[in-house]
C-alpha cells in the first residue's frame, strides 16, 4: 500500500536504506586499514581555498590532527586572496593552538594574501613560491552609495533607527564626516591587530611589520627578503620540512580530512515523513529552473 501511495518516496527510502548499508559494510573493511593506518607516522595537510569566510572546517580539522598521535606535523596548502577578519583570526588563532603541539608549516600555493597571510603567519614556518601573490597586509571597508542614481529614478528611503550610527552602511545616502572618521578609526583598530599577529607570528618588530604593512602586494621571493617568508619551495618542499621537523624518517606520508560523504542521504534520513512528502510535493508541483528548485509559495529567501 505504502510503495503505490508513495513511489517515489518509497524509492528514496530504499535508495537510502541500500546506500546506508553499503557505507556500513565499506566502514568496516575499510577499519581494518584505517588501524594499521594509525600505526604509521604522517604530515596531515589542511587545504584553505578561496575566500575565508567561515572557519568551523578548519578549525575542526586542525582539532583532528592535533590530537592524532600519528599525526607529526601539519602543512597548511594556502591558496586564498583573504576575506573575513573574524574567521582569519579565528584559524590564526588555532594553529597557534597547534605549535604548541606539533609543528605547523604553511605552503603557499599562487596567492596567499591578506587574510590568507594572515593565517600562514601563525605556522611555524612559510615556504611560498618565487611568484606567489602575498602579504596585502591591511584592512578595507567599501560601502556603495547609489544616491544619485535613486535620485534620478524617483527611489526615496525613509530610515527610522534607535541610534545616530545605526544606518552608517545605507547606499541611500552619502557618508557624515563623523561617520567616516569613526569606520576609520574602526579600521585602523582592525590593522593594529592585523600588524600586532604578523609581527608574534614571525618574530618581527612592530615596527618593522607595520612599515610594510599598507596593502601592497609581494611577490614570494620579495616576501623571503623582508622575513616574511622562510623559504622557496614548492608543496612537496612544506611536506618535507613538515616531516623531519616532526621526526618522521624515512618516506614521508601525507593523509587529508576525512571528506563528508552522503550528505543527501544524511539529510534525507534525518528529514520527518511530513518535510520528505513536502520536498516530494515540491519537486512535483514546482517548477526547476536554473538548477534550483522554484516555489512560488515559499518566497524569496534573502541573499547574503
Amino acid at each position: 500500500m505504502f510503495r503505490r501511495r508513495h513511489p517515489f518516496l518509497f524509492f528514496i527510502l530504499a535508495l537510502a536504506a541500500i546506500i546506508s548499508l553499503s557505507s556500513v559494510i565499506s566502514s568496516l573493511i575499510s577499519g581494518i586499514t584505517d588501524r594499521r593506518e594509525t600505526r604509521k607516522e604522517h604530515v596531515g595537510v589542511i587545504e584553505i581555498k578561496g575566500m575565508i569566510l567561515d572557519a568551523e572546517t578548519i578549525l575542526n580539522h586542525l582539532q583532528l590532527f592535533r590530537e592524532q598521535k600519528n599525526i607529526k606535523a601539519v602543512v597548511l596548502r594556502i591558496d586564498s586572496p583573504g576575506g573575513a577578519v573574524g574567521p582569519s583570526q579565528e584559524i590564526y588563532a588555532e594553529i597557534k593552538r597547534t605549535t604548541e603541539v606539533k609543528p605547523v608549516i604553511a605552503s603557499m600555493g599562487s596567492v596567499a594574501a591578506s587574510g590568507g597571510y594572515y593565517v600562514a603567519a601563525a605556522a611555524n614556518g612559510i615556504v611560498a613560491n618565487p611568484g606567489t601573490i602575498t602579504g596585502s597586509i591591511g584592512v578595507i571597508v567599501q560601502l556603495t552609495n547609489f544616491r544619485e542614481l535613486f535620485e534620478k529614478i524617483g527611489i526615496r528611503a525613509d530610515t527610522i533607527k534607535s541610534g545616530e550610527f545605526k544606518d552608517i552602511s545605507s547606499p541611500f545616502r552619502s557618508l557624515e564626516e563623523d561617520e567616516e572618521k569613526l569606520l576609520q578609526q574602526f579600521v585602523d583598530s582592525v590593522h593594529r591587530q592585523f600588524v600586532s599577529d604578523v609581527a608574534a607570528g614571525r618574530n618581527l618588530s612592530l615596527e618593522d611589520v607595520g612599515q610594510i604593512a599598507d596593502g601592497m602586494i609581494f611577490t614570494g621571493e620579495y616576501a623571503q627578503n623582508i622575513g616574511l617568508v622562510d623559504r622557496l619551495g614548492n608543496f612537496n618542499d612544506a611536506i618535507e620540512w613538515a616531516g623531519r621537523e616532526g621526526g618522521i624518517e624515512g618516506r614521508i606520508s601525507t593523509v587529508y580530512p576525512p571528506e563528508e560523504r552522503y550528505s543527501l542521504i544524511r539529510k534525507i534520513l534525518g528529514m520527518s515523513m511530513k518535510e520528505l512528502e513536502s520536498m516530494i510535493y515540491r519537486m512535483n508541483a514546482g517548477s526547476i529552473k536554473g538548477g534550483y528548485m522554484y516555489n512560488p509559495m515559499a518566497g524569496e529567501s534573502p541573499s547574503r
